[in-house]
């Protein structure tokens, strides 16, 4: 099997047997999995650390891979909640919708989602050691995005909003957030921060840094870079490294 590509068919299998199955081939050697008729089942990926491509057609469920260390994950359609639980390292490519609490305490990897995310994405997202995870979202976000956030980056592109006034709908954005940046493509209001954080205007993604990942995400889903980077972004960081030390320590 050993460099092969393999279809697995989903239906039927409850998350186990999936996950179970989708684990045996990786073993055996397989670079490519594309599985079929996914409806729901959890922990697809879940603590895997093979280097491969798997290709989901359907809906999976919560958890997606979660505690993934080294899988590709291209999602043809949506995810549920918590995808990229403690990802530590590896890539999800969502070609949808994600929903609450994507990137949950993840240390390594990276997110790219063509779509919007529910609340509380990034939240406790955290490094480690030479890690830097990434999460770049191509719509918007419910609020609490980068909740508690102590490290990576988070890239907010807002493509989908068609009017301005829905553009700044997030709420609350970095609310306790310790470490790590997020830039958000276009203005942010006063009112939609944390009291945790401050924001600056960005005229250059170059210079930031953030380029690179911007022309990432376009080349995943077909994108043209040139006109999404010449937008000025927001990069909001934390003006604490203890938001709330006083209220624990003494």
């Amino acid at each position: 099997m050993e460099g092969s590509s393999v279809r697995i068919d989903a239906t039927g299998l409850d998350y186990r047997a999936l996950g179970t199955r989708l684990k045996e081939v990786l073993k055996g050697g397989a670079e490519q999995v594309e599985l079929y008729n996914v409806c729901g089942q959890r922990y697809i990926g879940a603590g895997i650390q093979e280097k491969a491509r798997v290709d989901i057609y359907g809906t999976p469920g919560n958890d997606l891979g979660s505690f993934m260390g080294g899988l590709r994950l291209h999602v043809h359609g949506n995810a549920q909640d918590g995808c990229g639980n403690t990802l530590d390292g590896g890539e999800l490519v969502i070609y949808g919708h994600a929903g609450d609490i994507v990137g949950y305490a993840m240390r390594g990897g990276k997110i790219f989602i063509r779509g919007s995310v529910g609340y509380r994405a990034a939240i406790h997202m955290k490094e480690y050691k030479e890690k830097r995870p990434v999460i770049v979202i191509g719509g918007t976000a419910q609020p609490f995005l980068g909740e508690y956030m102590a490290g990576g980056t988070v890239i907010l592109l807002r493509l989908t909003s068609r009017k301005e006034s829905h553009r700044c709908s997030q709420g609350f954005i970095g609310t306790g957030m310790h470490g790590g940046v997020i830039y958000i493509r276009g203005q942010v209001e006063k009112w939609h921060l944390g009291k945790e954080v401050a924001a600056v205007p960005v005229d250059d993604p170059e210079k930031e840094g953030i380029a690179s990942l911007i022309r990432e995400f376009c080349a995943h889903f077909g994108y043209d870079a040139e006109m999404v980077l010449p937008h000025p972004f927001t990069r909001i960081y934390p003006r604490f490294l203890r938001p709330y030390g006083r209220l624990y320590a003494y």
